[in-house]
């Protein structure tokens, strides 16, 4: 009887290595590259450094400064979280809505929509697309049209203009949204057991939006957490796009955001213990966003 619990015992041993031997590469790499930066990233916050210069501890003297001092943060977090919450849910929303209508399409149709939905985020010169549609002379293609048409005498400065620039900007962040969410909606609708919305009619469900609702999106609440997490990191780090396309800084930093913030003093004036106050800050509204959509998803269905 003992020995056959120790070779049990030994067989266990033997399996937990194996885990160990698979995922240690992962998590080495995982805390190397994403825990350990978080945490060296909040100590240089409590820091003056200047990458060439040993580090100045200044404890929250940066912190003080972000919130009391510096009001262009301030604009930065307004416009932050104007373009979050308003590119990040229309755009789940819109991107949940087109995979769920392209789903039900035949396959080979299907496929195709999915490409050509799923392509802008593939693109590369998806900056100078949208410079091309929205240039602020003639040959600008928007502009072209509008004075073809007589509807405008002068060519209209889109990406310029304050009263246009968010409008334009809006429009471009969504349109590159459909890209990883939607295909990821896409793979969650393909999964979803079929003999699942048979035993639902039995069960007494009448149309297709209460087959959505007690059915569709609790089987794929792993996919909506997953586009949702997408969704948020990249409505909050809205920031590349918008410099491609209008520039940097914009327009009496109309469109200036906490990303811009951070390559600001980060990438341009060398500000680094500054730079990860601004990072820890963005680190910490984006987690307590991702918390309350999990709220929010686990209850689907209940």
């Amino acid at each position: 009887m003992k020995n056959k619990v120790s070779s049990l015992s030994k067989k266990k041993k033997f399996e937990n290595l194996d885990l160990i031997v698979f995922l240690g590469p992962f998590l080495i790499t995982f805390f190397t590259f994403t825990v350990l930066p978080v945490f060296i990233s909040l100590f240089i916050s409590l820091t003056n450094f200047n990458m060439l210069e040993t580090p100045d501890f200044v404890g929250l003297a940066n912190y003080e400064k972000l919130f009391l001092n510096d009001e262009t943060f301030t604009l930065a977090i307004q416009n932050t979280f104007i373009l979050a919450l308003i590119t990040g849910p229309v755009s789940y929303i819109i991107c949940f809505g087109l995979a769920w209508l392209i789903n039900e399409v035949p396959a080979k149709p299907r496929a195709f929509l999915t490409l050509l939905f799923y392509a802008p985020s593939l693109s590369g010169g998806f900056g100078f697309v949208w410079q091309l549609l929205f240039s602020g002379d003639r040959y600008g293609y928007i502009n072209g049209v509008l004075l073809n048409l007589g509807l405008i005498t002068d060519p209209i400065l889109f990406l310029k203009d304050p009263d246009y620039m968010w409008p334009v900007c809006i429009i471009i962040v969504l349109w590159q949204a459909l890209g990883t969410t939607f295909l990821t909606f896409i793979a969650g609708l393909q999964t979803v057991d079929r003999s699942l919305y048979e035993a639902a009619a039995v069960d007494g469900i009448k149309n297709r939006w209460q087959e959505l609702y007690f059915v569709t999106l609790p089987s794929m609440k792993g996919q909506l957490m997953f586009g949702a997490i997408l969704n948020i990191t990249g409505s909050f780090g809205i920031g590349g796009i918008i410099t491609s396309i209008f520039g940097f800084p914009t327009t009496d930093y109309t469109l200036h955001t906490i990303m811009h913030h951070l390559d600001d003093y980060g990438g341009i004036r060398f500000e680094m213990g500054y730079a990860c106050a601004i990072a820890t800050l963005l680190f910490i509204i984006s987690f307590v966003a991702n918390k309350v959509i999990q709220f929010i998803l686990g209850r689907i269905g209940k």
